[in-house]
């Protein structure tokens, strides 16, 4: 046991100290916006007296963005809970949440003391520096956006960094060992989220050489999450009986309670990602309305031609896969093309859950990969096709530069997917070779909920 405490403190400390490792650390100034977008580059080089107003904290944004926090927050805990809960058998529901919790507890405190830094401040290409280390210079006057305070946009960024490890537990539901998760939590955050979040987000890479757009996370998000689920669960190795015996959800009622909730909480992931109280996240909300609901019906129309039933798992996918489609896309997009992103965000996905997996034979126990990976591919690819100049002045600026935005768009779903399956299999075969990833097939018998954490989700007598 010593060893092992002894061995999850290296881990953690030695990838602590690498994030400091001697990076420019000037910090965005909070007099301008981090991303070098043309039109910042346009503004820096107009004459003062055209300069822009002093940033000052609208209420009214503030609230918003405060409210918006909070709805993500709820994706998390309870919603994704919930959705993944009720999928796993009721032996393991606890391990889930137990799982999301703790990824909650860890991100926040790596947040704190410096994920916030290396996503959001000035640092290289890939990675910030470290003068916001600590929330140093994070409190209540506008930041990187204009008219919200630095603290509130921290915290809505925060909520993110939660639910982006999180949903990769689905893949490796009711097998992998909780100081596995825990571990490979910390180390994929430092090697994927923030490098990520920084090159789309905080002016990195994605955002200025190559120039991709991403509204509120189809590649920080959920192509991240999804092709690191994949490798995950095929490192990780199937679960017993897959494919030999039957492995039904114990309850589709808490799943269905829990894409509700998601479908809910998506209006701050979405529309809060404009930033602001304004036409963009409206724009943001109605999207994401009607990409919802086209996708919901799509999956379970599929499964009615298909399969001979539209099962109320299928329906809900679908919500969650059209969700994932239009989540790059829902602030750059219109309604109209929206609707397209709704029915192709039902239709592929069920596919890859339906019949890819099975055709490859992975055990992606509540498809991750299928409906975050292939959905958030699916979308960024999607939001160089429909992107809209007269919905978001951003692509009309990009468009009169004349950049290509669905090349674009390719290029970030290729670095995002390959970085991200890089990251995960070096992380993984570390844990494997060092405290393991898997439990033993005895506590996989058992069932996590009792072996892990000495308790039962239901006790009915």
């Amino acid at each position: 046991m010593l060893k092992r405490n002894l061995l999850l403190s290296t881990l953690t400390a030695a990838v602590m100290a690498l994030s400091w490792v001697a990076l420019p650390t000037k910090t965005y100034a909070q007099e301008a916006a981090p991303a070098a977008t043309p039109a910042a580059e346009a503004a820096a080089a107009a004459p003062a007296a055209e300069e822009a107003p002093a940033k000052v904290i609208n209420s009214g944004d503030n609230a918003w963005m405060l409210t918006s926090s909070a709805l993500v927050l709820f994706m998390s805990l309870p919603g994704l809970a919930l959705f993944y809960g009720g999928i796993v058998r009721k032996k393991n529901v606890l391990s889930v949440f137990a799982q999301i919790f703790a990824i909650a507890g860890i991100a926040s405190i790596i947040w704190w003391a410096v994920g916030f830094s290396l996503s959001f401040t000035e640092g290289n290409a890939f990675i910030g520096g470290t003068s916001a280390a600590f929330f140093a210079g994070v409190g209540g006057e506008p930041g990187t956006l204009a008219t919200v305070s630095q603290n509130v946009f921290a915290m809505f960024q925060l909520t993110f960094a939660i639910i982006t490890p999180a949903l990769i537990i689905g893949a490796i539901a009711e097998r992998m060992k909780f100081s596995a998760v825990v571990v490979f939590v910390v180390l994929w955050l430092f090697a994927v989220y923030f490098p990520f979040a920084h090159m789309v987000w905080g002016g990195g890479f994605l955002a200025t050489s190559i120039k991709a757009i991403d509204f509120a996370g189809g590649t920080v998000v959920h192509m991240t999450s999804g092709f690191s689920a994949l490798v995950l669960c095929i490192i990780l190795g199937r679960r017993k009986g897959y494919g030999k015996e039957p492995i039904a959800p114990h309850s589709v009622v808490l799943t269905a309670t829990g894409a509700g909730i998601l479908w809910v909480g998506w209006y701050g992931f979405n529309a809060g990602s404009a930033g602001a109280a304004d036409g963009i996240a409206g724009n943001a909300f109605a999207t994401t309305t009607f990409a919802a609901a086209i996708a919901g019906i799509t999956w379970g129309l599929a499964e009615w031609i298909f399969k001979g039933k539209p099962s109320v798992l299928g329906i809900a996918s679908g919500v969650i896969g059209g969700l994932v489609a239009i989540t790059p896309a829902a602030g750059f997009v219109s309604v109209g093309s929206s609707i397209i992103f709704g029915v192709l965000g039902g239709f592929i996905p069920f596919l890859a859950v339906v019949y890819l997996k099975k055709l490859i034979g992975y055990d992606d126990a509540l498809d991750t990969f299928g409906v975050h990976g292939v959905g958030g591919t699916l979308g960024a690819i999607l939001t160089g096709v429909f992107a809209d100049g007269s919905i978001n002045p951003l692509v009309a600026t990009l468009k009169a530069d004349g950049v290509n935005i669905l090349a674009e768009q390719l290029k970030a779903v290729c670095v995002t997917a390959v970085w991200s399956v890089v990251a995960t299999i070096i992380i993984a075969f570390i844990i494997k070779f060092t405290i393991g990833l898997r439990v033993t097939a005895e506590e996989e018998d058992q069932g996590l909920d009792t072996t892990d954490h000495g308790e039962e989700g239901y006790i009915l007598d």
